[in-house]
């Protein structure tokens, strides 16, 4: 319970230094927080220009893509704002920064997560919230009141799906002198989760479900509340998925901090 309250007052004396830094050039903050925004939103005209040609994908309706585009900006935006290592082979291994981190008293994942915070994605996550409202009020859908719980749930499944996956390959660096290429390739693959497993073939989407499960970060998660599978049990496996991955995950990172021997061995 102390090294969770330890972790929990490290994140807010971060934030709030982050804050304090990007606040002094509160342009550069607005820009970047703009940017984000632009680009989600590229995103989602792509989905309204695909329906003018086509009534419906894989029997889905613009409205139901829309929501689990929703959802997929709020799970996403969520885990981009405290995890977001892109640079970390770059960073900690070339330049040498990981051995700083290991000489700090928190584990050296958690650290790594606290210097890489982006508050700025936190932005597409309160739009994705807003587009999932929406969408769920124009669809009709029945609101119980256990819906707000099992969101939660599910978002944490999705955050804890993410932080497995780029945990491992953050982690690669510790195994390879050059793991470049494979973040665009799992970033490219990860926007596959947004969009109805029916429109892809058996292969993508064993490979969306089980291998690298993007489909829990979309459409599985946000079909709970659309009704749209007949395995009504595939959403609930979200949190479990999410907790598998992220053991995974963290056990490979910490494995190869064990392997790790310092800048330029």
């Amino acid at each position: 319970m102390n090294r969770f309250a330890f972790t929990l007052g490290l994140y807010r004396d971060y934030l709030a230094n982050y804050l304090k830094t990007k606040l002094s050039y509160r342009a550069d903050f607005w820009i970047e927080v703009l940017s984000d925004l632009l680009f989600n939103g590229l995103n989602l005209v792509f989905i309204f220009i695909v329906f003018m040609h086509t009534p419906s994908l894989g029997g889905w309706s613009e409205a139901e893509v829309v929501f689990v585009y929703g959802y997929f900006m709020l799970a996403s935006g969520l885990f981009s704002t405290f995890f977001s290592a892109w640079n970390f082979s770059e960073r900690y291994i070339v330049k040498g920064e990981m051995d700083r981190v290991l000489t700090r008293p928190a584990h050296s994942l958690v650290q790594v997560m606290l210097e890489n915070m982006d508050p700025p994605a936190l932005f597409g996550g309160l739009v994705g919230l807003a587009i999932l409202i929406s969408s769920w009020t124009t669809l009709g859908l029945p609101l119980h009141w256990y819906d707000p719980l099992v969101l939660i749930v599910m978002v944490l499944g999705s955050c804890f799906i993410y932080m497995g996956i780029y945990t491992a390959m953050a982690a690669i660096s510790f195994y390879s002198d050059a793991p470049t290429g494979i973040g665009p390739l799992i970033y490219n693959i990860q926007n596959y989760g947004r969009y109805p497993v029916e429109i892809y073939n058996k292969a993508i989407k064993f490979l969306l479900t089980w291998l690298l499960p993007f489909a829990f970060v979309g459409v599985y998660p946000a079909s709970f509340f659309l009704g749209r599978l007949e395995e009504w049990w595939m959403p609930w496996l979200t949190p479990i998925v999410g907790l598998v991955f992220l053991t995974i995950g963290i056990s490979f990172w910490n494995y190869g901090v064990k392997r790790y021997r310092g800048a330029g061995s």
